[in-house]
């Protein structure tokens, strides 16, 4: 008797399956093993009918007694085999089905038999997400965040009346965000963020009356925000950074329809191409706490309506184009804590009430064009870095200060005369003459200096670049005080023969500007031509520091690197970079604003990848630089079209401020890895993305900053080898020679698609890439003009 009280249990335990109508016929084989056993018969028949009436549960866990429904454990099943868990998170989900509302089915919560929450984040999990969804009909929230799943978000979520919760950020969703989602009626937050979908906001979010929270930031969206979501009351978050969103800014925020106030929190759009005016109703949000929107293309001034945001703590708006002032309604910004207005184009003055009124702890107008003294309450409070690049601001640091008037005069005025010591008027016209003619001797005497400097230095420039052009040491740099106009001109290896008052008289046309400076093709009086790159001011570090980085870096020499021949240092701070001037321009211009008569064959743009790979090869491994700004603006050509890589070293001149702007630039470019937009710093890793991006721009002949079907090059790239239909992706030209380089085009493909892989660890180091590259093509030897790389430098960071 005790034999059987004990083993029955067991087996309910381990072998009841899910349909109650297949109980009695497994516990007959059981039985059958127990026949001797006759006494216990009627207590048997009890237990049986209390399984019938009451399943037991399948574990120790409190139990609420209800089986999981047929349709949500079909769809439980079909959840499960659309996913790949490669830690076996999933193995307690059983095929009986029980257990899966009792709690030991992990991440399943029910109510009532139906499956009301599915939460499944840092798992690890693949695969895709079943349609089978939509007959999750109690469910209210699934979460699924954090794990590597892919494939379309499935439109089958709209089915579900309850869902109230949607968290599906970072994995790699592709596709649209489905309109099918507006049909929940209950969804209150959505978190779609860091993944990689495409297309617009769907219009049909609207319906969703209690919808509170939006994040769909770190994917490639594109369109405008439609003007129903802009009126929806219910709306607190909304979170649209790092997309491809453009067009103007809706006019029609703040729904305030039958008395109902906007709830809107917080509002950030930053790294977009949004462009347009700043919305007047915007200040309908009354209980708006932070708007960003850095890094678009807004235009025109700040509302003076702004003003009125009670509840606003954090303004951002850098990176953008508006002008005006600061407005004077601002000082109604009790709550304001960061403002950041840099790199913009306001004028005027800064408003004293900016440190007088308002608690300030974060302030930022650098790189516009305000003028006049920086009020007290802020110099002492923020670090110059907050007002660099204004030209006309003084008064933010020790080395800008603001100009004083002279004090009165405290000399007695002179005592009248009354005749006795008057010059007469031939003593006058005497004392002019005599100053008049000692002004001329002295101007001819400065002139005839010139001259004779002139003829007498022109030529020891040549003379040095000669004794040194036989040998393979770089020679140490020769400094030359400038003639008239003062400074220090500093040569390195190669220069061409000209002095300080050449390069300043020399005849200059901008060629384009950058963030670091202005680059400028100089025309010597000989006829020479050198491109210059003056710095802007005040980004630079101090003449000490400055002068022994680029020492360092006018040492550096190889054949694909961008030689740099002299510097100069003028005595009021200005800095300028020297280097050979070539019309062949960048890689950039010589792929995308070439005419169809000039083809481009593969022999030369192997050639050109080749000499990329070596330039950065040693870049990283001789010289220890990581460039952290490689595009195909970068790479200049010589006139063997042997590509030079321009704009190494230079952040190394800079401050830490002047460079924060670099990597959201390439971002913008389509050359920036995809880790760069948290991490903030370049490494190999990234910039062999960045190699891999013109590799591809050299392969299909498209330039990365247009979008492909709102998709980035390497996106779009990836999605044509996806439906296999390659041979889409090359360069017409390249395709007319397929039968005989199409396996080099396959092979090279594959390459670069590694060294833009998503993951970092994942993608090669430079030294593997030129040699898959030698490999790929073993015949093709880079040709260079010379060892020293002479090259003009680019005129885009």
């Amino acid at each position: 008797m005790e034999s059987d009280s004990h083993t029955t249990p067991n087996f309910s335990t381990k072998s009841t399956p899910f349909d109650q109508s297949n109980i009695p016929f497994k516990k007959k084989e059981k039985w059958k093993k127990n026949t001797n056993n006759t006494h216990c018969f009627p207590l048997l028949l009890l237990l049986l009918i209390s399984i019938l009436i009451h399943p037991l549960p399948v574990s120790s866990q409190s139990w609420d007694g209800i089986i999981v429904t047929e349709s949500d454990f079909q769809a439980l099943q079909s959840f499960k085999q659309e996913l790949i868990d490669p830690n076996g998170f999933l193995k307690s989900w059983n095929d009986s089905g029980y257990g899966a509302c009792s709690g030991s089915w992990q991440g399943i919560k029910c109510a009532q038999g139906q499956v009301i929450v599915i939460q499944l984040p840092w798992r690890g999990l693949g695969g895709r997400i079943t349609p089978k969804i939509g007959q999750f009909q109690a469910l209210r929230k699934l979460s699924l965040h954090d794990n590597a799943i892919e494939g379309s978000i499935p439109k089958e979520l709209g089915f579900l009346p309850n869902l109230r919760g949607l968290q599906l950020f970072n994995n790699r969703f592709t596709g649209s965000i489905p309109p099918a989602l507006g049909s929940c009626p209950l969804l209150q937050t959505i978190d779609l963020s860091n993944n990689s979908l495409v297309g617009v906001i769907p219009e049909s979010l609207a319906n969703c009356s209690k919808l509170y929270r939006v994040n769909l930031t770190l994917n490639s969206l594109t369109g405008s925000i439609p003007v129903p979501i802009t009126k929806l009351n219910s709306l607190m978050f909304l979170a649209l950074q790092f997309n491809n969103f453009s067009g103007v800014l809706p006019d029609s925020w703040g729904n305030d329809k039958n008395g109902v106030k906007s709830m809107v929190k917080s509002l950030t759009f930053d790294h977009n191409f949004f462009s347009g005016t700043l919305p007047v109703s915007l200040s309908k949000l009354t209980e708006l706490q932070e708007i960003s929107f850095s890094h678009n293309k807004f235009i025109g001034t700040v509302p003076a309506e702004f003003g009125e945001f009670s509840n606003l703590k954090s303004i951002d708006f850098s990176y953008n184009s508006i002008n005006g002032s600061i407005p004077q309604s601002f000082s109604n910004l009790s709550s304001l804590n960061s403002l950041n207005f840099a790199h913009n184009n306001l004028t005027g003055e800064i408003p004293t009430f900016l440190g007088d009124r308002l608690n300030l702890t974060s302030f930022n107008v650098s790189y516009n064009n305000l003028s006049g003294s920086v009020p007290t309450t802020l110099s002492s409070k923020f670090d110059s870095s907050a007002f660099i690049g204004n030209l006309d601001l003084c008064g933010y640091s020790p080395s800008t200060p603001c100009p004083t008037s002279p004090p009165p005069s405290t000399t007695p005025p002179p005592p009248p005369n009354h005749g006795g010591n008057k010059l007469s008027t031939k003593e006058i016209i005497l004392i002019a003459a005599g100053a008049l003619i000692a002004v001329l001797l002295l101007i001819c005497c400065i002139l005839l200096c010139c001259l004779f400097r002139k003829r007498g230095g022109g030529a020891k420039p040549k003379d040095a670049e000669g004794g040194a052009a036989g040998g393979k040491e770089v020679a140490p740099p020769q400094a030359e005080v400038a003639g008239e106009a003062g400074g220090k001109l500093v040569h390195f290896e190669g220069t061409l023969g000209f002095t300080a008052d050449d390069l300043l008289c020399a005849t200059a046309e901008i060629m384009g500007k950058s963030t670091y400076g202005t680059v400028y093709k100089a025309t010597l009086e000989d006829g020479d031509q050198v491109a210059v790159k003056r710095l802007r001011e005040k980004i630079t570090k101090n003449q000490r520091e400055f002068e022994i980085e680029v020492n360092l870096l006018g040492k550096i020499r190889h054949p694909n690197l961008l030689a740099m021949r002299a510097y100069y240092l003028g005595p009021k701070g200005e800095k300028l970079l020297v280097f050979d001037y070539m019309p062949n321009g960048s890689l950039s211009t010589f792929l995308h604003a070439r005419g169809p008569e000039t083809p481009i064959d593969w022999t030369t743009r192997m050639r050109i990848a080749k000499g990329m790979s070596r330039g950065l090869l040693s870049l990283h491994t001789h010289h220890n630089i990581i460039h952290g700004n490689l595009t195909s603006s970068n790479v200049l050509l010589d006139q063997n079209i042997n590509p030079k890589i321009a704009d190494f070293g230079l952040s190394r001149l800079m401050t830490a401020a002047a460079n924060s702007n670099v990597i959201a630039t390439a971002g913008a470019l389509g050359y920036r890895a995809p880790e760069l937009s948290k991490l903030k710093k370049a490494n190999t890793k990234t910039d062999v993305y960045s190699l891999g991006v013109i590799m591809l721009e050299l392969l299909t002949g498209k330039s990365p900053g247009e979008a492909m079907n709102g998709v980035d090059l390497p996106q779009w790239v990836a999605s044509i080898v996806k439906e296999e239909w390659t041979n889409e992706v090359f360069d017409l030209e390249l395709m007319k020679d397929a039968s005989v380089i199409g396996d080099e085009l396959l092979n090279t493909l594959k390459l670069a698609l590694h060294c833009v892989d998503p993951s970092p660890s994942a993608r090669p180091e430079v030294q593997l890439v030129l040699q898959q590259l030698e490999e790929i093509r073993p015949e093709t030897a880079a040709t260079s003009s010379g060892d020293d790389g002479g090259a003009g430098p680019s005129m885009s960071e």
